[in-house]
């Protein structure tokens, strides 16, 4: 099948903890940044067939982006909407040439998550993970942890930019999920991780 390595992805994914991975796609000389979604949270399956969400974003501008459900067989979307984003002219084979698009993208679907990513691929998946946890895109300055009322869980998408933000601390916490790992639009406000396990050490002990 043209998508067939979207399947060994995803289960990677789901092995790995992860909500969100990305590779890059080169095509017509422009570079889209692609990101893989699961859904999960307030990332919701419309088609029932629909395995994961590819979101395409130009890397030269991440807002002129499009946002597609797909299977291990095809892309869920109208050929118009796919061939006027891809710049593929329509010919009478056109069925034949979107056909090799989709071989072309399986082609360069990993089939596990990356292990590295490039800063702008980083800075993408971020930015999704903001929307999708209802955040502000631009809080990429982790200030504290704190502990959820009630025992709440921290959202996975909050877990999955704390992984690509800030590593090292998201480590201290992997296991204990009702802490979650707070943001904030201004960088004079982040802390260091040794400022941030001490306070919440202090707090959590009053």
């Amino acid at each position: 099948m043209a998508l067939e390595n979207l399947k060994s992805l995803k289960d990677d994914m789901v092995s790995k903890k992860w909500t969100i991975c990305s590779f890059v796609f080169n095509y017509k000389e422009i570079e889209y940044i692609v990101l893989v979604k699961r859904f999960v949270g307030a990332e919701k399956r419309i088609d029932q067939y629909a395995l994961v969400k590819l979101h395409f974003m130009k890397s030269d501008n991440l807002n002129d982006d499009l946002q597609v459900e797909a299977n291990k067989s095809r892309l869920i979307i109208e050929p118009k909407v796919l061939r006027e984003y891809f710049g593929i002219e329509c010919q009478e084979n056109l069925g034949n040439i979107l056909h090799q698009f989709t071989e072309y993208l399986g082609g360069v679907i990993p089939l596990a998550v990356p292990e590295k990513t490039s800063t702008i691929e980083k800075n993408a998946m971020v930015q999704s993970l903001s929307k999708s946890d209802s955040e502000d895109p631009n809080k990429i300055y982790c200030t504290k942890v704190r502990r959820n009322p009630n025992r709440g869980q921290r959202s996975e998408f909050n877990s999955d930019k704390t992984k690509l933000l800030r590593g090292a601390l998201f480590k201290h916490f992997c296991n204990t999920p009702e802490i979650s790992f707070c943001y904030s639009l201004d960088s004079t406000k982040e802390n260091d991780d040794a400022t941030i396990l001490k306070n919440f050490a202090n707090n959590d002990s009053m």
